[in-house]
């Protein structure tokens, strides 16, 4: 699994570790990316989608059908 949001897009951002005595390896910062089940009445099933916790609350507020409607206006299957 990618660390991937499909509705905001957030993904891993890169940067480096810092030792002690300063010495620089790569790192990568990855989004907290969970997989949640949602019922999607319109369509009589549930749809399983990867979200980040910024995009879990934003499917809480705006609701999953407006979430869903991004996500595939954005051109990712679901």
């Amino acid at each position: 699994m990618s660390a991937h949001c499909q509705l905001t897009g957030r993904k891993p951002g890169f940067g480096n570790s810092v030792s002690h005595s300063h010495k620089r390896t790569s790192r990568r910062f990855d989004p907290n990316v969970q997989r949640k089940r949602y019922w999607l009445p319109s369509e009589g099933r549930y749809v399983r989608l990867t979200l980040s916790t910024k995009g879990i609350k934003t499917v809480d507020s705006i609701g999953v059908e407006a979430a869903v409607a991004r996500i595939r206006a954005r051109g990712v299957k679901v």
